[in-house]
């Protein structure tokens, strides 16, 4: 394409809930000078690259949606993946987002250029300028494998939970699924009747709950229709309910022992046998690592075809599985529930600002952002879902929604101070950062466990350590004194 074709004043990355929700909320302020770039065929970010058996949400239906675009018509109180990306789908369509998104674009690397106060993006599909650029890379994009001996000379089959292979046929297929996680649990009780054997290595037992999904009533579909504030009402039930777990995670984690009397409650309920009951047993603080929500995982792995590997992986064979006992398993194929990169985005590794640098550099190690949006030396970039967004307890999309929200205001006062840049002032950035680790001492996360939360230092970069409703308090009133705002000099002296 020509060059003069790839210009616009804001580029955002990525077509999932970050993306989208930046693209509508701008139309919606009057806004239309934008492109999406999105790597995948369509739009829906995780939810159209996940897609293994069983796949679904573990936060409510009703809280799991943009609050300007509630869904009457969820089947379920915890949406399956496909009508989430459906309704993401929709939400394109009916908010006049399509002409804007470029599908089937890889963003290469993306730099700040400070001669023309611009950034220039790489991609597949040739440069693309932008006065501002909004990454909506979430942190469950890119697959993680382990760092194992092996694993590239396995001759059978294997793939990583979200990039499924449906035209594999796991019929009678000898299989390991390596992984207890938020992945595993779904699609092991799903896959488990197909195959002739199914070996999963647990490196660590995961606390389970009990799954409270069940099917919307037509009755209650018909109501929201009628009277959406009935389910806006239900939506801050659900929230007001999942804010409350703040108190365990954060505030006093003491109080979490009743939600670990109920978790022991529904494994003893479930698993009788003795010896299974010693591999499943969490050693670690409930809350340290994700809790999971689960009805099927325990009857799976009782089933006469499943094995418990009360052990990690060591190394690959040409047709097996090696674990940390030196036990080895032959296997058809290895499915790999072993999560994504969240606490190194590799986003870190394609953007570099004003001083050259990529933004790894800068982190070394512990990603930190102010708000988890803005970075000093990365003038006119914001992240969505950065640093210290997570949520253990809660659902993203209030995170997000948040953080446009913050974004939007930012490109506002840009356009209305007609300045160039717009930067995090340094001093802002690290007071932020520092209030952020002190919150976070004490926490249940800070307990002693290895989770996906702490980055290679330790630091927990990846969850938001207070209220959800405090972060949005902070973020929507907008503080313009936090960011420097320069003047296009150039423009200046033409005038």
């Amino acid at each position: 394409m020509p060059e003069t074709e790839n210009e616009s004043k804001i580029v955002i990355v990525g077509a999932g809930f970050s993306g989208l929700g930046m693209a509508i909320r701008l139309k919606q302020n009057g806004l239309h000078d934008f492109v999406v770039l999105e790597r995948a065929s369509d739009v829906g970010g995780t939810w159209h690259f996940n897609t293994y058996p069983g796949c679904r949400c573990d936060v409510p239906s009703h809280l799991y949606s943009f609050s300007f675009a509630p869904n009457p018509d969820w089947s379920n109180t915890y949406s399956p993946q496909s009508e989430i990306r459906d309704y993401l789908r929709r939400c394109a369509d009916d908010f006049g987002i399509r002409p804007h998104i470029v599908t089937d674009v890889e963003v290469e690397s993306a730099a700040w250029d400070e001669d023309t106060r611009r950034w220039s993006i790489d991609t597949t599909a040739g440069v693309f300028l932008a006065n501002v650029l909004v990454s909506g890379m979430g942190p469950l994009t890119e697959p993680k494998l382990p760092d194992v001996p092996g694993i590239e000379a396995f001759e059978g089959k294997m793939m990583h939970s979200s990039r499924w292979d449906h035209d594999y046929d796991l019929t009678g297929k000898r299989v390991a699924s390596v992984g207890t996680g938020a992945s595993a649990i779904q699609y092991v009780p799903s896959i488990q009747g197909q195959v002739e054997k199914l070996f999963v290595l647990q490196r660590t037992a995961p606390w389970i709950m009990p799954h409270g999904s069940r099917p919307i009533r037509d009755s209650e579909r018909s109501l929201f229709r009628r009277v959406p504030a009935a389910q806006r009402l239900v939506r801050t039930a659900v929230y007001l309910g999942r804010e409350l777990l703040v108190l365990g995670f954060v505030k006093r984690p003491r109080l979490l022992g009743a939600l670990e009397r109920l978790s022991r409650s529904h494994l003893r309920r479930q698993v009788s046998d003795r010896e299974l009951l010693a591999k499943v047993v969490p050693e670690y603080a409930l809350g340290c690592k994700r809790i999971l929500p689960s009805n099927q995982w325990y009857p799976a792995l009782q089933k006469p075809n499943v094995e418990l590997v009360p052990s990690g992986l060591r190394a690959v064979g040409r047709r097996s599985v090696i674990d940390t006992e030196g036990v080895e398993r032959e296997v058809d194929a290895i499915i790999f529930g072993t999560g994504f990169h969240v606490s190194d985005p590799p986003v870190a590794e394609k953007v570099r600002g004003r001083d050259g640098r990529l933004m790894s550099e800068v982190w070394e190690g512990t990603p930190r952002a102010y708000l988890g949006t803005s970075v000093p030396g990365f003038p006119n970039l914001f992240l969505l879902l950065g640093p210290n967004t997570g949520l253990g307890h809660s659902s993203m999309v209030f995170m997000i929604e948040t953080q446009i929200e913050h974004v939007l205001r930012a490109i506002q006062t840009l356009d209305g101070r007609a300045a160039a840049t717009i930067e995090v002032r340094r001093e802002v950035y690290e007071t932020f950062n520092r209030e952020v680790d002190e919150r976070m001492r004490g926490t249940v996360w800070e307990s002693g466990c290895a989770s996906f939360y702490l980055d290679a230092t330790g630091r927990n970069g990846v969850l938001w350590p207070d209220w959800t409703w405090r972060f949005r308090r902070l973020a929507t009133n907008f503080d313009e004194s936090a960011y420097v705002l320069a003047a296009d000099q150039r423009a200046a002296v033409a005038a």
